[in-house]
């Protein structure tokens, strides 16, 4: 990347970034993840009677749940807000490339949902307090849920990229990361597997693989697979081509 689109690339990041923080939004949704996350994991997850110390029962398996609105509600005003205030035009005309807004605006709001989700460490140090927990599914845990939470933030972006309303991409998004939760859901899959003839099968299980849950699943137990990690990095990637692609289609 060369030095000016750097520029251009963190001008539109710190634009992004210190406007999220503007906004009494990104506090309340940041209250209610909080809040989500620990009362799932302590009243749903009743994490204070399990005698296993573990997170992945208790902790992380909620967050997709959660991610799958909250996501959303964070990443929908990357492209609608612009349309609402009026200044995408006046952003498209500026000596800058697409790619350079898209990789700026996503990364502000990645690094946002970062700080939501160290927020949630005091629960790693209440399972250190109460038990000898091991280490490795913590880590993966939060590597899987970070990715997770990404992987949603980039569909928000290419559904935001397609419509002028923050309702709409909101609804939308949230449909888009549902399907792809659902899709993939183990109790989901084993029932359609039941169901559907023999031959049907191996392409129930492909659409499966296809699913942010059947990455998330494993990564979550503690078992890191590099494959689950390029998933989730292509899900990104595809997702800001589309954002690519919707941008120029109105710049056009």
């Amino acid at each position: 990347m060369k030095s000016r689109d750097l520029e251009n690339t963190l001008a539109i990041f710190k634009r992004e970034f210190l406007s999220y923080f503007n906004s009494p939004v990104l506090y309340v949704i940041v209250v209610i993840y909080l809040l989500a996350a620990m009362g799932f994991a302590f009243f749903f997850g009743r994490f204070l009677d399990s005698d296993n110390a573990s997170l992945t029962q208790t902790f992380f398996f909620w967050h997709p749940w959660i991610y799958i609105v909250l996501a959303p509600a964070v990443g929908m005003r990357m492209w609608s807000e612009e349309h609402r205030l009026g200044t995408f035009e006046l952003l498209m005309t500026m000596p800058l490339s697409p790619w350079q807004a898209i990789i700026g605006k996503f990364v502000a709001a990645a690094l946002v949902w970062a700080i939501g989700l160290a927020l949630t460490f005091s629960i790693v140090i209440t399972v250190c307090w109460l038990g000898d927990p091991d280490p490795g599914p913590i880590m993966t845990g939060y590597a899987a849920s970070y990715l997770y939470a990404l992987g949603c933030l980039a569909v928000t972006s290419a559904a935001s990229a397609y419509t002028r309303s923050q309702v709409v991409c909101f609804i939308v998004s949230v449909a888009l990361c549902i399907l792809l939760t659902l899709i993939g859901y183990p109790g989901i899959v084993d029932t359609v597997v039941r169901t559907v003839p023999g031959w049907l099968e191996s392409s129930v299980r492909f659409v499966s693989y296809l699913s942010f849950m059947d990455h998330f699943y494993e990564m979550s137990k503690g078992i890191f697979v590099l494959r689950d990690v390029l998933y989730f990095l292509s899900v990104v990637i595809v997702a800001l081509v589309v954002t690519n692609l919707g941008l120029r289609s109105k710049r056009a």
